[in-house]
């Protein structure tokens, strides 16, 4: 079957290995073969070769694991020890070994929901980050009539801010270096800035900061620190980004004199919150072919990576579909 490996920085290989045998499928695992893929801003660190955490990334210039770095994924089951799945079942979700690149995947069953096969695969993926979204955003408690500001306006970012304005948000503000005035709208925003968020915070006026500050950049130390300066007195900040590092300075005189609140965490009850985020989006229809905005097809991998790998004004969600 085809799969791909990163052979080195920036480079993928499409490869045959062989399939994975139904009998090799441990309680509570399904076999899945590939419809379509999300690629995730927390993907491309290993797609530079950045050294991570799984055990098996061992490679000496890059993971050295078939199929990685993907982990957003929708398939048809093949073959099923989960007692909720059944050989047929379109499902979506995660991969569990960040290894969804390949035709066929073995994946934790509890990291997977049947959807609803009239959607089409490349928008169905849609559905994992916006689970993750919606997993954080309960973690926030009531946001109506609150101000909410979303640091990164990427495929993530865009999703918190639409959730928190149909959340009843009194009003939204989405920062990002990259121009998305475009998607501001649709997604939710009513203020678009266009500029880092050091900047935006040294022009930030006491009366119109922010309840409720998302960090949803990720991957370097600064803009947790900007949330936290720019949170209101007795705001929440939540920490939504993957931290490539283990330590990150803030200011505790900042939050101590402001009682703020810094909430953090990883998606629990997927099951529960990717159905949630099925039937969200079945309310608010138009969003998951809104957040598409690229599909490649199998043979386009490393394009599809590349355009992730850049900022661009009019990408959002990439998908790779079969």
């Amino acid at each position: 079957m085809w799969s791909y490996q990163l052979s080195a920085p920036y480079l993928f290989e499409r490869i045959d290995v062989p399939e994975p045998s139904p009998e090799a499928l441990a309680d509570g695992q399904v076999l899945v073969r590939f419809l379509a893929a999300g690629i995730c801003g927390s993907d491309l660190p290993g797609f530079r070769g950045t050294q991570g955490r799984l055990p098996a990334d061992t490679g000496t210039a890059t993971a050295g694991i078939v199929g990685f770095p993907i982990h957003e994924i929708a398939g048809e089951v093949i073959a099923s020890r989960h007692p909720e799945h059944n050989t047929g079942d379109h499902v979506v979700g995660w991969a569990s070994g960040f290894d969804g690149l390949r035709e066929q995947l073995i994946t934790d069953g509890n990291g997977v929901v049947a959807y609803e096969p009239t959607l089409a695969p490349q928008h169905s993926v849609g559905l994992q980050p916006l689970a993750c979204v919606l997993y954080a955003v309960e973690q926030l408690g009531d946001l109506r009539g609150r101000r909410v500001a979303v640091i990164g306006q990427g495929s993530i970012g865009l999703l918190f801010s639409y959730v928190a304005k149909a959340s009843g948000a009194a009003h939204v503000t989405g920062i990002d270096p990259v121009d998305r005035s475009v998607f501001a709208r649709r997604f939710g925003v009513d203020t678009a800035v266009r500029a880092s968020s050091d900047r935006w915070i040294r022009h930030l006026d006491n009366a119109a900061r922010p309840d409720v500050v998302i960090e949803a950049v990720g991957h370097q130390v600064a803009t947790l620190g900007h949330a936290v300066e720019a949170a209101a007195p007795g705001g929440t900040i939540f920490y939504f980004g993957v931290p490539d590092d283990d330590w990150y300075p803030i200011s505790m005189r900042t939050m101590l004199r402001n009682n703020l609140t810094l909430r953090s965490g990883v998606t629990l009850e997927r099951r529960r919150v990717l159905r949630q985020a099925a039937e969200f989006a079945i309310a608010h229809p138009g969003l998951l072919a809104d957040y598409v905005t690229h599909t490649f097809g199998t043979d386009e991998v490393q394009a599809a990576f590349e355009l992730a790998a850049r900022p661009h004004p009019a990408r959002v969600k990439i998908a790779i579909a079969r």
